[in-house]
């Protein structure tokens, strides 16, 4: 994994996301390489989850400049992996049903089965549980799971940590560390800690946000 993952390279240069015509995000540079984390902070409104949707490929770049380089000419969008706040399963079939839909669709080459995915975040014994009927937690933690049976080198993370409780929080931590130690890059938004050692820094300046938006 190493090997695979140790030439990565994020450059995004003055970025500009717009929404409904009004600058949300501005001016934003960083540079990431294989192994290393970025976290996003800032106050609720200052453009975290606006800036990680644009990086996952789903608001468009109104200016700036974003230049990936993986190694097998993929675009940022088709290298990663975006959790965002809604955990994206289907309530009427089961965690390894979800699980198995993502391995099809997007898991070639996956190092895990959903089985030991669900074993991998504490969940091996609610495989066959319809999600619809599982705490905020335990679907936060399915929705993680996705993550190891559809490898992607880069992984953006809006909040990872909503609804885990201490003891998944410090699995993620491990994961995200053994994910780092493969080469692969991390940028998470976030409120609070998440394990991420020397994790470089972007914060985001909520009043300058929302002057540029137009909000007094």
């Amino acid at each position: 994994m190493l090997q695979q993952l140790e030439g990565l390279h994020l450059s995004a240069r003055s970025l500009l996301v717009e929404r409904g015509g009004r600058a949300i995000v501005k001016d934003v540079s960083f540079e990431l390489a294989s192994g290393e984390a970025l976290m996003v902070l800032g106050r609720n409104g200052s453009g975290k989850s606006t800036l990680l949707r644009a990086l996952a490929g789903l608001l468009p770049l109104r200016g700036g400049e974003l230049a990936f380089n993986g190694g097998d000419g993929a675009l940022l969008c088709e290298s990663a992996h975006y959790v965002g706040h809604a955990d994206g399963l289907k309530s009427a079939l089961t965690a390894l049903e979800n699980l198995a839909f993502w391995a099809s669709m997007l898991g070639a080459g996956a190092k895990f089965s959903p089985q030991e995915a669900l074993e991998k975040v504490g969940l091996a014994r609610i495989g066959d549980f319809p999600v619809g009927y599982l705490s905020a937690g335990q679907k936060r933690r399915v929705a993680l799971a996705r993550l190891f049976v559809a490898p992607r080198p880069v992984w953006i993370l809006d909040e990872p940590a909503t609804a885990l409780d201490v003891g998944s929080q410090e699995k993620f931590a491990a994961s995200m560390a053994e994910h780092r130690a493969g080469g692969g890059m991390i940028l998470a938004a976030t409120h609070a800690p998440l394990g991420l050692i020397d994790a470089k820094e972007l914060r985001l300046d909520a009043r300058a946000a929302h002057e540029r938006a137009g909000v007094a």
